[in-house]
């Protein structure tokens, strides 16, 4: 199904091309699932599998606050490098508006990655290694933004740049903005 996505478009897929991809016939793959939207939150079960997978083998490490935010972005676009359709899975409207339970698994995962975000962001602060003038809710949904916004112009662009060369690259001039100001002079 990412794979389609990818080629397709997740709007214009259909059980038909599926079918033919696994090598099922169209009813075939109804035994399975009852319905396309059915087939869409196993895809969103997959995809929050996989991220949460990523995710947490970086809370798994010893990692500075400022070195978990930069790891959980990273993994991000590590993870849209990967599978490609993610980002239009996501942002499908046609997908969302037709299924509802999507939309909420969907919006858990993006609940779920903005907390990880928010904690690492608390805990800087908490060092005085980032701004405490900064809510860590308003600096995780500007990071969110950034992976967002890079996704768009990678898959706009053709992917004819590194999504992660170019993502650490801003992220790092995003975290920077972030920093206390006493480690701002020293790290300048």
């Amino acid at each position: 199904m990412l794979r389609l996505a990818d080629e397709l478009g997740p709007d214009r897929l259909t059980t038909n091309e599926v079918a033919k991809a696994v090598g099922l016939t169209q009813p075939a793959i109804f035994r399975h699932f009852p319905t396309k939207q059915d087939i869409w939150l196993a895809v969103a079960s997959h995809i929050s599998e996989i991220m949460s997978e990523a995710w947490e083998d970086v809370l798994a490490t010893d990692a500075s606050p400022e070195d978990r935010v930069t790891a959980l972005i990273l993994v991000q676009l590590r993870q849209i490098t990967a599978s490609p359709a993610i980002p239009a899975i996501l942002h499908s409207r046609e997908l969302h508006a037709e299924n509802a339970a999507l939309r909420t698994q969907f919006l858990g995962l993006m609940a779920r990655f903005q907390k990880l975000l928010v904690e690492a962001l608390a805990e800087g602060q908490a060092q005085h290694v980032f701004r405490s003038d900064i809510a860590p809710s308003d600096a995780a949904i500007l990071l969110i933004s950034l992976v967002q916004g890079l996704a768009i112009r990678w898959s706009l662009g053709q992917r004819t740049f590194s999504l992660e060369a170019e993502g650490g690259r801003l992220l790092a001039r995003q975290i920077a903005l972030f920093r206390a100001p006493a480690l701002m002079e020293k790290t300048a």
